[in-house]
C-alpha cells in the first residue's frame, strides 16, 4: 500500500516576522515625530514668556517657595533688631519715670503692639480741658526725641471716666477724648518736627475702661492718653484696628 505525504499548508497571511517588524517600525516613526513636534517652540510664545520673566511680572504672581539666599536671616536679623530697639526704648522710658518719680501717673509696659505709655489725666491735662499742662513739657520732650531717632508709627489715644461731660467746647466725652489725643500728637509734631503721616490719634470716650467706673480712684485710672509706640510689623491700618 502506497502511503501518501500530506503537504503542510502554509499559514494565511503575512509572517510572523513580518508582523514583528512592522510594530517596530511603526514605534520608531512615533518615536521621531513625538521628537520632532517637542523641537518645534512657537516664537510667539516663547517671546512673551520670556519678556514677563524680564519684567519679573511672572515671579511676583508666582513668588518661589523657597526663600532666597540670606532672605531669611535677614528678615529675621530686621525683626530682632526692631524688637531690641523697642526693648531699649521701654528700659529708657522706665529709667525716666524712677529718676523722676512719675510712676504713680505713668506707666510703660511692653505689649503686642509694641511699646505703650499710659498717661493719667492729671499729668498731662486739667479735668475737662484738653490743653496739656507745662509740667507735663518735660516727659513729652523725653518722648518727641526719642521718636526722632526710629521711625515707629505712632498710635495716640484718649480715653474718659463713664461720667457725662457738656461743655461749650466738649458736648460728650467723645470730643474731649479726641481733642486730648490730637493735642499730644500736636505737641509732639510741632516741637520736634515729626512725620505727621506716623501718627494716628482716636478718641475712644469711655468705651474702654481698665477698670470698673465704680470709685473716685477708678475714674482717675479710666481717664488717661494712651501712647502707642507701634512694632513695625503692624501697618497704620492694623494699628487703627487695634
Amino acid at each position: 500500500m502506497k502511503i501518501t505525504k500530506k503537504h503542510r499548508q502554509p499559514p494565511k497571511g503575512a509572517p510572523r516576522w513580518m508582523v514583528t517588524f512592522s510594530d517596530l517600525i511603526t514605534l520608531v516613526l512615533v518615536f521621531f515625530i513625538l521628537l520632532f513636534s517637542m523641537s518645534q517652540i512657537d516664537l510667539i510664545k516663547f517671546q512673551a514668556l520670556a519678556d514677563s520673566m524680564r519684567d519679573k511680572q511672572f515671579l511676583d504672581f508666582y513668588p518661589s517657595i523657597v526663600p532666597l539666599e540670606g532672605e531669611g536671616e535677614s528678615e529675621q536679623e530686621e525683626n530682632n533688631e526692631s524688637a531690641q530697639s523697642l526693648d531699649d526704648l521701654l528700659a529708657e522710658v522706665q529709667s525716666y519715670l524712677d529718676d523722676n518719680g512719675l510712676n504713680n501717673v505713668i506707666v510703660a509696659n511692653r505689649t503686642e503692639r509694641g511699646v505703650v505709655l499710659v498717661l493719667q489725666e492729671q499729668a498731662l491735662f486739667q479735668s475737662g480741658e484738653a490743653e496739656i499742662l507745662n509740667e507735663s513739657n518735660a516727659f513729652l520732650d523725653k518722648v518727641g526725641a526719642m521718636l526722632g531717632e526710629m521711625p515707629n508709627l505712632v498710635k495716640v489715644e484718649g480715653h474718659t471716666d463713664n461720667r457725662p461731660i457738656t461743655t461749650e467746647r466738649y458736648p460728650s466725652n467723645w470730643e474731649l477724648s479726641a481733642a486730648r489725643a490730637g493735642s499730644v500728637i500736636r505737641y509732639l509734631i510741632e516741637n520736634f518736627q515729626l512725620d505727621s503721616t506716623r501718627f494716628i490719634a482716636v478718641g475712644y470716650g469711655e468705651t474702654r475702661p481698665i477698670v470698673p467706673n465704680n470709685s473716685e480712684e477708678n475714674w482717675q485710672k479710666n481717664r488717661r492718653v494712651e501712647i502707642v509706640i507701634s512694632d513695625p510689623k503692624y501697618n497704620a491700618n492694623e494699628i487703627a484696628d487695634k
